[in-house]
């Protein structure tokens, strides 16, 4: 099984690269993982309706030249399904057993997702109704797969 995130901007602090080269290295042992970066687009502070949908546009075109439409396509939003880390790991087995090989995670910038890109997923799912940086929500999503990964492999997992 391939995993992925697909996601906006470089992570710059070093304690999140970590946090994510460790749980690449705990799943390599369950899933292929992939984090692909596209570049984000410069948000002005006070910027009009008409700039954020433009950032929005850019940005999600970005993402859309690296979704596979294989792949079964899971868009982080605030309005997705919430599930405990039990349904998680429940909501990926059953993705597998519908014929996918490939579960990408699509993670936008700090205004969200464009539309394009929401109308392209399969599935929205929210974390939480907080929000959160979306640097540190591949780090909250990558220890969540692993967790889902132990889950479905019948191993010890905390909860």
């Amino acid at each position: 099984m391939k995993m992925s995130i697909v996601c906006v901007g470089k992570i710059k602090e070093q304690f999140y690269r970590d946090a994510l080269a460790e749980y690449a290295k705990r799943l390599s042992r369950y899933v292929s993982w992939e984090i692909v970066e596209v570049a984000d687009e410069k948000t002005l502070d006070n910027a009009s309706p008409a700039e954020e949908r433009q950032v929005l546009a850019t940005e999600g075109e970005r993402i859309l030249k690296h979704i596979s439409d294989d792949a079964y396509k899971i868009a982080l939003c605030i309005d997705g399904m919430k599930a405990d880390s039990v349904g998680f790991a429940r909501m990926i087995e059953k993705i597998k057993l519908g014929g996918f090989s490939h579960i990408q995670f699509i993670i936008g910038g700090s205004l969200g997702l464009a539309p394009e890109v929401i109308k392209k997923a399969d599935r929205k799912l929210s974390f939480s109704d907080m929000t959160f940086p979306h640097q540190l929500m591949r780090v909250i999503l990558s220890e969540q797969v692993y967790r889902a990964c132990r889950i479905s492999s019948n191993e010890p997992y905390h909860k």
